[in-house]
């Protein structure tokens, strides 16, 4: 039998509870939706999915739908499966919290999903699937005894938050912070606030509550009218704490609830709004005041998001998982304030800032040049383009080549660029 509404595929996937879009991650029993990309066609895999025990396959290509007692054949199998995400999100009366911004939303999340832990069975985002595929394949990952979900958007365009929305129905969130990223799409900075605003649009609009830090006037701003608002920051909110960053780890001092000194394991003040955004979430839902600080504390960062690593007698910070603007500066001021005896900078070029990119480029190599570094290694894209004093490499793997002939000791090094230049290759 062929299905041909929402209810009847979700009837299918209540038996399953797993939907899987790459058949080299299939398990046996997924649920199989044959999704299109620049470069594949998922229909051309659905036959093969069944063969690898998958439970059932949604295709979208008639030529492709040779099994009828275990495919279905619908229009399009991304809207499909975004249909599906929303019906199940229907289904689940438990708070939905959105997190999106420029910067940290990713260890923000990571932090918030700690703590919520502490006190509830928690589902959070995996990794970064943050994006049209990624949002309804979390959503459709959370299962019924699951009583907070956590859901992570990004984006790169105006309208694809709101968009989210649509599917997600969140009743709380976050912005983490609006800053300079993927300028050419937005169309300049100021596209960049409303896109990150349209989370804050729809909570407006659905009587829902925002935890907003109130040492970014402009998210006060934006947030105006929202019905419930949550505060948190250095001064005059409902959490409040102080960072303590001279050393390559943060700390910081919480001052309510006697939840005290949290002593984490990421670098940087930058993250000192996200692990508040934690406190301030876990706090609402009233997590136990003494498990919220070893929550946090034990969360351990990893896909070179703010890690600290110890190689020899240097340390090294690395944050390369992306860059833009913004984060740079943060990363680079933060470095500037760590007591240490020699700093070595390598970072990697900014992307996706269109007409914005060499002016961008200039600046950062501005910064840099009002301080002084052990040495500074630009790495490929825009850097070419810019005058600077500084040793320039076309490639992470010419800098790793670079790092491994210094034979630096006692040195901390910061490592940060775009994803697409994949500075993480400089330890390889």
């Amino acid at each position: 039998m062929l299905p041909v509404t929402i209810e009847q595929i979700y009837h299918i996937y209540l038996q399953h509870f797993s939907i899987q879009t790459d058949t080299r991650k299939l398990q046996p029993n997924d649920i199989f939706f044959a999704l299109k990309g620049g470069n594949f066609n998922g229909n051309e895999f659905a036959a093969k999915a069944l063969e690898m025990g998958a439970a059932f396959a949604v295709v979208d290509e008639a030529a492709y739908y040779t099994q009828p007692d275990k495919m279905a054949l619908v229009d399009n199998a991304l809207e499909t499966l975004q249909a599906l995400a929303l019906w199940h999100r229907k289904q689940l009366n438990i708070p939905f919290l959105a997190i999106t911004g420029t910067n940290g939303k990713t260890t923000t999340k990571e932090l918030v999903n700690a703590a919520l832990s502490a006190g509830f069975k928690t589902y959070a985002t995996v990794g970064n699937l943050n994006n049209h595929i990624g949002v309804p394949l979390t959503i459709l990952a959370i299962k019924p005894d699951v009583e907070i979900a956590v859901i992570e958007m990004g984006a790169n365009h105006q309208k694809e938050i709101a968009g989210y929305c649509k599917i997600a129905l969140p009743t709380h969130g976050i912005i983490t912070n609006i800053g300079k990223a993927h300028l050419e799409g937005f169309g300049g900075e100021e596209g960049v606030r409303i896109a990150k605003g349209e989370l804050y649009d729809y909570l407006r609009d659905n009587n829902g509550t925002v935890f907003v830090c109130n040492d970014y006037p402009y998210l006060l701003e934006m947030s105006k009218g929202i019905p419930h608002m949550v505060t948190y920051g250095s001064k005059e909110a409902d959490y409040t704490g102080t960072p303590a960053a001279d050393k390559a780890l943060l700390g910081v001092q919480v001052n309510n609830n006697n939840i005290g000194f949290i002593q984490t394991k990421l670098t940087g003040a930058y993250n000192f709004p996200n692990v508040m955004a934690a406190v301030a979430v876990a706090s609402h839902f009233k997590v136990p005041a003494e498990k919220i600080g070893p929550a946090i504390a034990a969360y351990t960062p990893s896909n070179n998001r703010s890690q600290v690593m110890q190689q020899g007698t240097n340390t090294i910070i690395m944050d390369a998982y992306n860059a833009n603007p913004s984060s740079m500066k943060a990363a680079i001021d933060n470095f500037l304030g760590i007591e240490a005896p020699k700093k070595v900078l390598m970072l990697g070029a900014m992307m996706e800032l269109g007409t914005d990119s060499i002016k961008e480029h200039e600046a950062l190599v501005e910064q840099l040049q009002r301080h002084h570094w052990e040495a500074v290694v630009l790495v490929g894209g825009d850097f070419k383009k810019v005058n600077h004093p500084y040793i320039y490499l076309d490639n992470s793997a010419e800098a790793a080549k670079w790092l491994q002939q210094q034979q630096f000791q006692d040195t901390h090094i910061l490592i940060k660029g775009s994803r697409s230049t994949g500075m993480e290759k400089v330890l390889a």
